[in-house]
């Protein structure tokens, strides 16, 4: 089954179902706006069409608004009967291929459960079996969280003083993350620390957070009573949504709560700045990530698996 790139008149609806109305309204919402921020293009949106001219597979590759090199992939599409399979397969193939054209040098894709807009992605099992065969790996089971408008926001920890990034410089915040992930619950950070070592894995991992939206003031390492950096907060906006982004504390400061206060820190910062939804994530083996998050009023409203493809 050929693999194109998708014509203007299949766009934005891609593949559609004629028994899920819903679904096809909310992914033709998503894929417009995703096009509207330049987070995906045109050229970038490919499908597959059976012997009728029907598409029956798609998918688009993304990145953050601005940058011209794809991340990852979205909206994957394909039938999950045998056949499908290989169709499937050629799809990834061809969008790895075409990344990789464009300076991609890993792509990443991920799952959420149960089943939710704007994605809609039905056979999480089938779907984690074509992506391993497809050449992905397996990055990190996480877990997603979410607070609405009107949660209550749990009291300021008084025990960390804030000091913000322009007052601060870069490197405070680079130094206490070398010191943080080498010992971090995250896989993903494991494995950026093990390629990379943790100065490099730490410099990529804030330059990757520069890429978001976000105030320079938002950005803090909160001090202990001692003179510590105890614990670094990066709360941003991605293309969709607000975020806490990324938590750290450091090693020498761990079992005190900080975590808690620094979910807290960069929500009341989030709140006070107008988002109404304020989502963030982190690894299942995390569970101190995990306590801080339920403790300033998050819930667990999806898992998410994370699979990542070198090219």
């Amino acid at each position: 089954m050929p693999i194109r790139i998708a014509r203007p008149d299949e766009l934005p609806a891609l593949v559609e179902h004629s028994d899920q109305p819903e679904r096809n309204a909310g992914t033709a919402a998503y894929l417009t706006d995703l096009l509207a921020k330049k987070c995906t293009r045109p050229e970038w949106c490919l499908v597959a069409e059976d012997e009728g001219g029907r598409l029956t597979a798609a998918t688009a590759l993304w990145t953050l608004p601005g940058n011209d090199v794809p991340m990852a992939l979205v909206l994957l599409e394909t039938p999950w009967d045998e056949p499908g399979l290989a169709t499937g397969l050629a799809l990834l193939a061809e969008a790895a291929a075409l990344a990789d054209s464009l300076g991609a040098t890993e792509l990443e894709h991920v799952t959420d459960s149960p089943t939710q807009p704007p994605q809609y992605q039905a056979e999480p099992e089938r779907r984690a079996e074509l992506l391993r065969l497809a050449g992905f790996e397996h990055a990190r089971d996480g877990r997603r969280f979410r607070r609405r408008s009107g949660a209550e926001l749990i009291s300021h920890d008084d025990r960390l003083t804030w000091h913000s990034l322009p007052s601060l410089g870069r490197e405070p915040f680079i130094a206490l993350l070398a010191e943080a992930i080498p010992t971090s619950a995250d896989a993903q950070l494991a494995a950026r620390v093990a390629r990379h070592g943790a100065r490099r894995a730490a410099e990529s991992l804030f330059a990757d957070m520069e890429e978001f939206s976000y105030e320079p003031s938002w950005w803090e390492l909160g001090y202990a009573p001692d003179g510590t950096p105890a614990a670094l907060s990066l709360p941003a906006r991605n293309p969709s949504i607000a975020v806490i982004g990324l938590v750290a504390v450091s090693p020498a400061c761990r079992g005190n709560g900080y975590a808690t206060a620094v979910v807290a820190r960069g929500t009341r910062l989030l709140v006070e700045a107008g988002a109404e939804e304020i989502r963030g994530d982190c690894d299942a083996a995390n569970t101190a990530m995990i306590m801080a998050f339920e403790r300033a009023g998050y819930e667990n409203f999806a898992n998410r698996q994370e699979f990542t493809r070198r090219l």
